[in-house]
C-alpha cells in the first residue's frame, strides 16, 4: 500500500474492511443464486467480521495499553493476536454447523458451511494485510462454487437413499 496509509492505520483498516466485505459478497453470489440459506449478505458479514476481529487484535493493544516513556522498561506484554484468530475459526465452526441439515438420508449445507469457513479465512488474511492471498483464495472459491459442480459427472455423485427392501434379501 501507499506509505501514507501506514501513518494512519485507520485508513488502511477501512480499506481492509471494504475489501473483505467485497470479497465475501463476491464469493456469496453463487450461494445466493442457487438459493442457499447463507448467501451474499451472510458471506459478506462473515468476511467483514473476521477482518474486523483481526484488525482489532492487531491494533487494539496500542489503545488498551498505551506506551509511554515513563513505562517500566522491563515490562513485557504477553499478547498474541493469533489468539483472536483461533477464536474466529471456532466461532465460524459453530455458525457452519448450524447450516448443516440432515434430511432423511441426505446431508445438506456442507458446501455452504465450508464456504463460510474459507470466507472467514479470507477476511482474516485481508485483516492481516495479506491482500494477494485473500484475493487469490476468493477467486479459487468462486471457481469451485461456479464450475466444479458443473463439471462433476453425474455418476461421481453418490445419492444417499434408503436401502431397497429387495436388495437386502
Amino acid at each position: 500500500m501507499i506509505d501514507i496509509f501506514h501513518n494512519v492505520p485507520e485508513v488502511e483498516s477501512v480499506f481492509r474492511l471494504l475489501l473483505a466485505a467485497g470479497l465475501g459478497a463476491i464469493v456469496g453470489i453463487e450461494r445466493e443464486i442457487v438459493g442457499k440459506s447463507a448467501g451474499l449478505r451472510t458471506f459478506s458479514f462473515v468476511s467483514l467480521g473476521a477482518c474486523l476481529f483481526t484488525i482489532v487484535s492487531l491494533l487494539g493493544i496500542n489503545h488498551l495499553v498505551p506506551l509511554s516513556e515513563t513505562a517500566d522498561p522491563t515490562f513485557r506484554y504477553n499478547y498474541d493476536p493469533t489468539r483472536i484468530v483461533s477464536q474466529i475459526v471456532v466461532g465460524i465452526g459453530f455458525l457452519g454447523a448450524g447450516l448443516i441439515v440432515f434430511r432423511g438420508f441426505r446431508v445438506e449445507g456442507l458446501t455452504t458451511s465450508a464456504g463460510l469457513w474459507v470466507v472467514a479465512a479470507i477476511g482474516t488474511a485481508i485483516g492481516f494485510g495479506m491482500y494477494l492471498i485473500g484475493v487469490v483464495t476468493a477467486v479459487l472459491v468462486v471457481l469451485i462454487f461456479f464450475f466444479l459442480k458443473r463439471v462433476e459427472p453425474e455418476h461421481w455423485v453418490v445419492h444417499n437413499k434408503p436401502p431397497d427392501h429387495h436388495e437386502s434379501l
